[in-house]
């Protein structure tokens, strides 16, 4: 099946972490026999099986648009240069799309939005959708262009989390062929992480996109924590002018590699008290393969992947949170728990290839026959 993947993130270089999971998706993608892969992205490393959809002047424009911070940055910090730079996106993916048509079988598009540009084409797409897309179809005049865009597609609609499928199907029902949820995988090397957690102090790390809404209230809860006993680490790029506390140390950027290898094994557990839109944060699935206990705020996304596993610890007050700290015994017997439980829920990004591939089939099949009738 030759499949057309678009998306507005991606890696540009084997140390960056911004859009890493659509590098895993892609890489996985590509080592399937069944696909054949072309990616419109912006400019990374690929896997040697899939092959660049790009003109040099998108390249240009995303490279450009992935040194600004991205899309969700640019919203975040310059709304009107933003909405500029999404039209101007829309209208290149536009283009894009249509010069593939002819040799695509399928469109695969990251994300929700994305759908605005399929305009002119009629192939069959999957739609990977997250949290933040959810709180685009907040807006009225989103659901609007989305329901205009995805009329007469044939189109499965696939949200990484199952809290997302009611929400979508109230949003968009009836327009797509099917909304139906495909988690995300994970890399091997988070099952074969081997744990020795540090005793006296415990450490801690929280990793993230560094905003005030993805910080919630990390800052404000482990103030004035005894530092003989517990000590606070914080990785990810600084997306937002953040004085950060010094009882908190932080590292900047980090790579699944150095997490994987000098933090996961040592860590007492991953720390999320974002206030943010997630869908599934991928990081925390990671820290749970890696079998290491998290803690996290209640908002949806941390009840659903929490409670859906049975795993992992939801705190909704500081004296919650100060009390889970304290319990070392309780949250390794979660985290153990929680590893094999991730494995068997989403396994690797191979098999979730294998569950878009079949998708593709489908899709494909019914185009076929629609055709042949």
């Amino acid at each position: 099946m030759k499949v057309l993947l678009a998306a507005t993130s991606y890696p540009r270089s084997e140390q960056d972490w911004q859009g890493i999971f659509i590098r895993r998706m892609c890489d996985a993608l590509a080592r399937n026999p069944a696909v054949q892969l072309r990616v419109w992205a912006p400019e990374g490393p690929l896997h040697p099986r899939a092959r660049s959809a790009l003109s040099a002047s998108d390249s240009r424009f995303l490279g450009a648009l992935s040194e600004a911070g991205g899309m969700a940055h640019l919203l975040r910090s310059r709304p009107v240069l933003a909405a500029l730079r999404a039209l101007e996106l829309l209208t290149r993916m536009r283009r894009a799309l249509r010069r593939e048509e002819p040799q695509t079988d399928v469109l695969h598009l990251n994300w929700l939005q994305c759908a605005l540009a399929t305009g002119g084409t009629r192939l069959p797409m999957l739609v990977t959708v997250l949290g933040t897309d959810l709180s685009l179809l907040g807006k009225p005049w989103m659901r609007v262009l989305l329901r205009r865009a995805l009329r007469g597609h044939r189109a499965v609609i696939c949200p990484n989390a199952q809290w997302m499928v009611p929400v979508l199907q109230s949003a968009l029902g009836g327009l797509a062929s099917e909304i139906r949820y495909v988690p995300f995988g994970l890399d091997p090397h988070w099952y074969a992480v081997k744990r020795n957690p540090a005793s006296t102090p415990r450490e801690w790390i929280t990793v993230l996109r560094v905003t005030d809404r993805k910080i919630g209230k990390l800052f404000e809860w482990t103030r004035d924590v005894d530092p003989q006993k517990h000590r606070f680490h914080l990785f990810g790029p600084l997306q937002e002018a953040l004085q950060i506390p010094p009882w908190i140390e932080y590292h900047g950027a980090t790579t699944p590699e150095e997490l994987a290898s000098r933090w996961y094994p040592e860590a007492s557990g991953m720390i999320s008290l974002s206030e943010h839109d997630e869908g599934r944060p991928q990081v925390l699935l990671e820290a749970m393969a890696a079998g290491v206990p998290v803690v996290c705020s209640r908002i949806p996304a941390h009840v659903d992947l929490l409670q859906s596993l049975e795993t992992g610890s939801l705190v909704s007050s500081r004296e919650e949170f100060l009390s889970v700290l304290e319990c070392a015994e309780e949250q390794n017997l979660l985290a153990i728990r929680g590893r094999a439980r991730v494995m068997a829920a989403f396994g690797t990004w191979d098999d979730c290839a294998a569950r878009y591939a079949r998708i593709y089939e489908d899709l494909v099949a019914q185009r076929s026959a629609a055709c042949g009738s």
